[in-house]
Order: structure tokens, then C-alpha cells, then sequence
């Protein structure tokens, strides 16, 4: 059982590597540090869905790693 969790958390952990780096919304480095931050910016579409799944992903991670612990 505990095997099974730790294949299961290791790919959801590369999933989630994977949409985190789907989502880089800057043109450079400067942006990392406050710059090109003067629009308001909503998401929609391909990115909205994006963004969810990485904050399932996080929660499932989350999850997984408790019961990792408890088991």
C-alpha cells in the first residue's frame, strides 16, 4: 500500500511541476520582481483550466503525502 502512494505522489508531483511551468505568464526575470505587473489580468480559458488543475494537483499532493505519513 505504501508503495502504491509513493508511485501515485511521484507522478502527481511531476504533473504538477509540468502545470506550474505551463503557467509562466511574464516575458523575462524582470517580471519575477514586480515588473510588468501594470495590467489587471484574468484568466480564461486554457489557462483558467491550467490553474485549477495545479491547485487540485496541490491538494491531491497535499493529501497523498499525509496519508503517506500516516500509513
Amino acid at each position: 500500500m505504501s508503495n502504491a502512494i509513493s508511485v501515485v505522489q511521484i507522478i502527481v508531483s511531476l504533473m504538477l511541476v509540468v502545470f506550474i511551468l505551463l503557467q509562466a505568464q511574464g516575458t523575462g526575470l524582470g517580471s519575477t520582481w514586480g515588473g510588468g505587473g501594470e495590467t489587471y489580468h484574468t484568466r480564461k480559458g486554457v489557462e483558467k483550466i491550467v490553474f485549477i488543475s495545479t491547485v487540485v494537483l496541490i491538494v491531491v499532493f497535499i493529501l497523498l503525502s499525509v496519508a503517506s505519513l500516516i500509513l
